[in-house]
């Protein structure tokens, strides 16, 4: 656990109670950030559908998978979800950070440089991730020294959703 008394957040393992507002928080960022312009029903779908409580739950009993939360005073602010088996080319890009969500009132706070830190002493380092070239959280992956190792394209919602690969060393 770490505790950050600048901001009075708790970084920890997330616990079966978690997984109702994790549900909320991982629909809400997504839509902030996937269905920018407008929320199309297929996008609401999708967020309803595969963020629920029962995900967050079944998440937490897979050996590969760490889930790491921003608590302050009961309030999830943010997450990081990290599989420890998959590798983009070669393990020696580490493992992925599958998500690192931060709920947009919390953005800007440290919130997920902090949780990037935790995981790094936590499970070690190289990681790796990708994010839509679209995505805000571009910046901040830079910022953080990130290289971008490569790219991932896939098919949703009928169009082409082009991403950058990044390495992520801390």
């Amino acid at each position: 656990m770490n505790k950050n008394n600048k901001y009075n957040y708790e970084i920890r393992h997330a616990k079966n109670q978690d997984c109702r507002s994790l549900a909320l928080l991982a629909s809400r960022v997504w839509l902030d950030t996937y269905a920018r312009d407008e929320v199309k029903a297929d996008c609401t779908e999708y967020a309803n559908s595969t963020f629920t409580t029962d995900y967050f739950r079944a998440l937490l009993e897979r050996p590969d998978y760490r889930l790491l939360v921003s608590d302050q005073a009961g309030v999830l602010q943010g997450f990081v979800l990290v599989n420890l088996t998959a590798h983009y080319q070669s393990p020696d890009n580490g493992y992925e950070v599958e998500k690192l969500y931060i709920d947009k009132p919390f953005q800007g706070a440290g919130l997920g440089r902090a949780l990037l830190n935790q995981v790094a002493q936590q499970f070690g380092k190289p990681m790796w991730l990708y994010t839509w070239t679209e995505n805000a959280a571009n910046q901040f992956y830079r910022r953080l020294g990130a290289q971008q190792i490569g790219t991932l394209s896939f098919e949703a919602f009928g169009s082409t959703i082009n991403n950058n690969v990044y390495k992520i060393s801390l």
